[in-house]
């Protein structure tokens, strides 16, 4: 090496921990905030006023959804009645309030349910490879063969209507999309060398799938659940629609968009609004889940 050569060497090598330094300062400065993700932002919004609808129900319904008042049905909208009166002279304004609850807490409950089953045994179906794994993917392609709704429709008419019936048929149904999901990030994952490391260290499995693998794959299924909630709330109404969803006299945006169905052509507001609300209820968690796919990118994370 020339004398030349050896001070250039000597000059640049101080600069390449500053040159580095500024490209990784460059691309943090790059990352957009969460509340400047515009989809995020418009969802949450939206899921916090839809939140905070059903949490204060009781307080802001105007009134009982279920009092009947036979001497003025089919009311159209008014002081009185915001949104006008039902066949059985119901409030609906009041009873699309109530629905925004129920419906809410029954799409939810019916992801968070398939969302820790399904990620628990994708995970372990993934990292553990081999018999296991088989047979958890057959299993996962048992229930790929049938389309959703079918299933679901089976299972309430086997389990009853109500609730619980909902609960238990969706989630037996849903969880093998995320664990399908999981299950394909933990393959690439229990590669990585973070993961050879903690086996090297002597950790337990379990800890290394809970405490190190499903935390670094978890965002897809995240993302996953925000339209999963979408498709569970449509699923509620149609099961509502058919008469296997939420029993009367609860209020439910499906059941509404029936009994309202055959004044369609004169009273159109007793379908349309619950409509809209599915409708405004799926943008927002779309939106939603959107913007958690930015802001969980992984080229975001480097």
């Amino acid at each position: 090496m020339t004398e030349s050569t050896a001070a250039d060497v000597r000059m640049s090598a101080p600069d390449l921990p500053r040159r580095r330094f500024s490209v990784v300062r460059s691309r943090s400065r790059s990352l957009r905030p969460w509340y400047k993700i515009t989809p995020l932002v418009v969802g949450l919004s939206i899921v916090l006023f839809l939140v905070l609808v059903a949490v204060f129900a009781p307080w802001i319904a105007p009134h009982d959804p279920l009092k009947q008042d036979l001497t003025h049905i089919l009311q159209p909208p008014s002081a009185q009645h915001w949104l006008g009166t039902d066949n059985l002279g119901r409030d609906v304004l009041s009873r699309l309030i109530w629905g925004t609850r129920v419906d809410l807490r029954v799409g939810f409950l019916a992801v968070l349910i398939p969302f820790v089953f399904g990620t628990v045994v994708g995970a372990i179906a993934g990292y553990f490879g081999g018999i296991v794994d088989a047979i958890v993917m057959r299993v996962v392609d048992v229930f790929f063969a049938f389309p959703f709704y079918v299933l679901v429709i089976a299972l309430v008419y086997v389990l009853g209507t109500g609730e619980r019936a909902i609960y238990l048929a969706i989630a037996t149904v849903s969880w093998v999309s995320y664990c399908k999901i999981v299950r394909g990030e933990v393959l690439v994952a229990r590669q990585q060398d973070y993961v050879v490391a903690a086996r090297l260290g002597g950790l337990s499995h379990g800890r290394i799938i809970g405490g190190h693998i499903i935390r670094n794959v978890i965002s897809q299924a995240i993302v996953y659940a925000m339209s999963d909630i979408v498709l569970d709330i449509l699923a509620i109404v149609t099961l509502g629609y058919l008469g296997l969803g939420i029993q009367p006299p609860t209020p439910d945006w499906g059941s509404m968009i029936v009994d309202g169905q055959e004044f369609i052509t004169s009273e159109w507001w007793l379908s349309t609004v619950p409509g809209i609300a599915v409708v405004f209820t799926g943008l927002g968690l779309s939106l939603t889940g959107d913007g958690l796919a930015e802001l969980l990118a992984p080229e975001r994370r480097r």
